[in-house]
């Protein structure tokens, strides 16, 4: 692995990082939403912020989980927090602008977690899913602690994108191509298509 392959990895955990926040972010105005006390909001945006990335290890057995490995995690938890609550009006005219940090914090869950099974020897189908367990389900759990519908069953796109962006990532990687490379098109792919998405209201028809 050349220098420039351990330069992208580095850009994904500061964009992981940032994409933690902004997800803690996400669960904290959510429970604020649902009039939950401090520590209600707070292990809400805890749990939306870790929780695809917990479970992902707790099923492929990589343990301790991430998390308890790297204390910035907790840091900016606290961040998003603090933030959630004491910037509220803020934050909620800026949901636009966070819409982009969560969908390149989106991307960036997606390629580490799916990097993280490969790297233990899961097979490379189960892998995919473990890149989008790490995207998408710390939602999931964020709204059924809430009482709510889960939003990537009734309206988002966004995990049926993770698993594209993951199909794709193996793909590159089965015609060997560049390491950079592969980052770099299942990273932009998962964004752009994503963008899309919203923009043009894409979803799967409903079961009627």
């Amino acid at each position: 692995m050349n220098s420039s392959y351990f330069r992208w990895v580095t850009i994904l955990y500061y964009i992981d990082i940032l994409g933690t926040m902004v997800f803690a972010i996400s669960g904290a105005l959510t429970a604020v939403d649902k009039k939950l006390d401090f520590f209600g909001v707070s292990a809400v945006a805890f749990i939306t912020a870790l929780g695809g990335g917990t479970l992902r290890d707790v099923l492929i057995g990589s343990t301790p989980v991430g998390w308890m490995n790297d204390l910035t995690y907790l840091v900016m938890i606290v961040t998003g927090i603090i933030i959630s609550v004491v910037f509220r009006k803020i934050v909620q005219n800026l949901r636009r602008t966070f819409f982009l940090f969560d969908t390149v914090g989106i991307a960036a869950f997606t390629v580490l977690g799916l990097q993280k099974a490969l790297t233990i020897g899961i097979d490379p189908v189960i892998a995919v899913m473990m890149g989008m367990v790490s995207a998408v389900f710390g939602g999931v759990i964020r709204d059924i602690v809430c009482n709510e519908i889960p939003l990537i069953f009734r309206k988002e796109l966004y995990a049926l994108i993770c698993l594209s962006g993951g199909f794709l990532y193996v793909t590159l990687k089965f015609y060997s191509l560049h390491p950079n490379a592969i980052i770099l098109i299942t990273f932009s792919f998962i964004v752009v298509v994503r963008v899309l998405a919203v923009r043009f209201r894409w979803k799967l028809p409903d079961i009627k």
